[in-house]
């Protein structure tokens, strides 16, 4: 009984050291985007000081347009260009959630039915088929998972084509 006990308690760690790897990515993630938003604030605020400045020597209505418009078209593509880095990180953040989940799925679940076949041949009356429902039921929730898995990452990929295909008719 000491066995089985250790076993799950075994479980349970591997489990909560998977927990623990993807909230440390989670939050390595996290500051990497706000470090890209706070730089991108910086920038904006230094960039749109510089366009007051420009502004205010401005003579005619025409240049100053003319300054309005270049500020803009500047704006823009910091902007779509910081959207793409965040896209990317994200991107990058979810292949690498998705590979964490599949691998702990993939021991997990194998980790769980030794352990539940383990627990179920010490039971009295114990019925077969229990176990091999069991086994079907991790291996269509497996397959359910690798499915969400290709569509998130063609929706991600989707997205970021998106972004930079709108970035490079900004340029243009």
């Amino acid at each position: 009984m000491v066995a089985k006990i250790e076993q799950f308690s075994e479980l349970h760690r591997k489990n909560m050291e998977a927990a623990m790897r993807m909230a440390q990515l989670s939050m390595e993630n996290s500051q990497r985007i706000m470090a890209l938003q706070s730089e991108l604030a910086k920038e904006m605020f230094q960039s749109g000081v510089e366009n007051a400045k420009a502004l205010t020597t401005a003579r005619d209505p025409q240049t100053a347009l003319q300054l309005r418009t270049e500020y803009a078209q500047e704006t823009t593509q910091r902007m779509v260009a910081a959207a793409q880095q965040i896209a990317e990180i994200s991107n990058e953040a979810r292949a690498e959630f998705a590979r964490l989940v599949t691998e702990q799925l993939a021991t997990g679940s194998q980790d769980m039915t030794e352990s539940l076949q383990n627990f179920m041949k010490s039971l009295p009356g114990q019925t077969p088929n229990m176990m091999e429902s069991f086994q079907q039921a991790i291996a269509t929730a497996n397959k359910a998972f690798e499915q969400i898995t290709k569509a998130s990452t063609a929706a991600m990929s989707s997205v970021g084509e998106t972004v930079k295909k709108a970035s490079t008719a900004k340029r243009k």
